[in-house]
């Protein structure tokens, strides 16, 4: 894997504005469910608390999303500001998945971001909780990829 050597825009210290920016490039990065593509956000040595998942660094990141992403099909997320101060950002977030017996669930959680002077991110901490749904009870019925901008976010659906 090469190591991106230009910045990823915005860089710290983020505004409200730059903040929201980084955080929607981050649920569109997720929504392609492409690992590599997402791995390459974070720095080499990025360190990450996932659930009890603990992957370190760019091989380990792409490791664990491959995984999950098996795992969790018809991946839908959504990702919301709550926080935002000098390299760090908080997020909430839900996504919506079902696993290959077709039962659904919604999965909440928040994480804590830390960026590096490049904007790429080098801590990630995320806590996660599982709601099992009904179908009949999805939200996030966008095409697989990136949400439209024109669909409600988690503030506007009572999330």
């Amino acid at each position: 894997m090469t190591i991106p050597s230009e910045n990823r825009p915005p860089l710290p210290p983020f505004t409200r504005e730059t903040a929201i920016q980084k955080v929607r490039m981050a649920e569109d990065g997720w929504n392609s469910r492409d690992p590599v593509r997402v791995s390459l956000v974070y720095t080499e040595d990025s360190q990450w608390r996932n659930r009890a998942e603990f992957p370190r660094g760019r091989a380990q990141i792409v490791e664990f999303l491959t995984r999950k992403w098996a795992r969790e099909l018809d991946y839908r997320l959504i990702k919301e500001l709550w926080a935002f101060a000098d390299n760090r950002i908080a997020v909430r977030f839900a996504y919506e998945w079902r696993d290959d017996a077709g039962n659904w669930f919604r999965s909440y959680g928040n994480e804590n971001w830390e960026f590096d002077e490049r904007g790429l991110m080098q801590k990630r901490y995320a806590s996660i909780n599982d709601l099992s749904i009904k179908e009949a009870d999805r939200l996030f019925h966008w095409p697989q990829g990136r949400r439209p901008d024109d669909h409600p976010g988690l503030s506007e659906l009572g999330l």
